[in-house]
């Protein structure tokens, strides 16, 4: 089987469970009783908890040379993790299943994403073009399940996040055994050194403060839509069409890539959420709110494939999910650690104005990322 269909059904496969998850898992939490700010923070432990994982597992991966192995680990961890999610109540059981869940998803896509660009680098790949049927996977699961949740008690969530969930382990399987670019030869710290570099510094601050200024959306998007009075098939195709947009990017984003570089691309992207945030932040009119859900293909796939690519330049391919792995921590830990219960608050609070401060997180992120800019043209090597 060629590698990139191999690769496009693992992200297929991983972005199928993501299309319920992201729209839809606050609601079900909410369903179990827990307040705004009390989601905040079941949300923000478990993006503490993928702090812990990440780095570890793309280590693991490096140093194995078999990535598939401790894939197919978090994918049989993450099932196993939801299904105990069916007795469980309370903030603190939630908050540690959750936290386990959370940290075993998200452990796979750095390594998933290793692959990907490092084949993307050798000329194998488009990593765009591997990375958009992850996406489009999201948006199938998620029309399905606006149309299959519409009316029905919130616990169904749970059900279709086992049932996706699990097709990771199949999807993982699928992956080749070994990759020659992991493996022997990896310094142990090396990578760490790299990433502490004054232009990786730049870059770990534009990528996360782009990353956390989704927070209030990620959060609670879903449950301000339905105060709003919008169905639930309406939020689906709300969150669909963000990911259409950001599907239609990636297809083509080899071409931006080549045009404007990687820094350029993230400043576009967080530009994109200084309007985003305030369209969200403002306005319930849906004509407005669909114009700005098509800003998701700057704020996710512009940013995040400049973030990419910047990551496949700059880090060795022997070190390559070791690079993802760190700056998923660091965006995860910071990024989100911090800013979901700072949303919860927020949100709590002042309700879906609480986008505002999304919108001046996205604003600085723009500044860090032409400071990045500025530095690759004035160092073009890693300094």
């Amino acid at each position: 089987m060629p590698l990139a269909l191999r690769l496009s059904l693992f992200y297929a496969g991983f972005f199928l469970s993501g299309g319920i998850l992201l729209p839809f898992w606050p609601v079900w939490l909410s369903s179990r009783g827990l307040s705004a700010a009390e989601i905040g923070v079941v949300l923000a432990i478990g993006q503490w908890a993928k702090v812990a994982a990440t780095p570890i597992t793309g280590g693991v991966a490096d140093h194995s040379g078999d990535p598939r192995r401790v894939m197919l680990v978090l994918a049989v961890v993450a099932v196993a993790g939801y299904a105990l999610c069916y007795p469980a109540h309370g903030i603190a059981a939630l908050a540690i299943l959750n936290a386990l869940t959370a940290a075993s998803l998200a452990a796979l896509l750095p390594v998933g994403d290793s692959l990907a660009i490092t084949a993307t680098q050798q000329g194998h790949v488009d990593f765009g073009r591997v990375r958009v049927w992850g996406t489009i996977a999201f948006i199938v699961a998620t029309l399905l399940g606006g149309r299959i949740l519409s009316g029905r008690a919130a616990d169904v969530v749970l059900d279709l996040v086992i049932a996706l969930t699990a097709l990771n382990v199949g999807s993982c399987l699928l992956l080749p055994r070994s990759a020659t670019h992991l493996g022997a030869g990896v310094a142990r710290g090396s990578c760490w050194r790299l990433m502490l570099t004054r232009r990786h510094l730049v870059f770990l601050a534009a990528t996360t403060l782009i990353a956390a200024s989704h927070s209030v959306y990620y959060a609670f998007g879903s449950l301000r839509w339905q105060a709003q009075g919008f169905s639930d098939t309406t939020i689906a195709w709300l969150w669909a069409e963000g990911a259409a947009a950001e599907a239609v990017f990636l297809f083509w984003g080899a071409t931006a890539v080549a045009r404007c570089g990687p820094a350029r691309l993230m400043a576009l992207g967080a530009a994109s959420g200084v309007v985003r945030w305030t369209v969200l932040g403002l306005t319930d009119d849906w004509r407005l709110l669909v114009l700005a859900q098509l800003l998701h293909a700057g704020t996710i796939a512009a940013a995040g494939l400049g973030g990419i690519h910047y990551l496949g330049r700059s880090i060795p391919p022997a070190q390559a999910a070791t690079g993802q792995a760190i700056t998923a921590a660091v965006v995860g830990g910071i990024g989100y650690g911090v800013f979901m219960p700072l949303a919860g608050a927020l949100y709590g609070a002042y309700g879906g104005l609480a986008y505002l401060a999304m919108a001046a997180v996205s604003a600085a992120a723009t500044v860090a990322a032409v400071a990045l800019d500025r530095l690759m043209a004035v160092a073009p090597t890693n300094s």
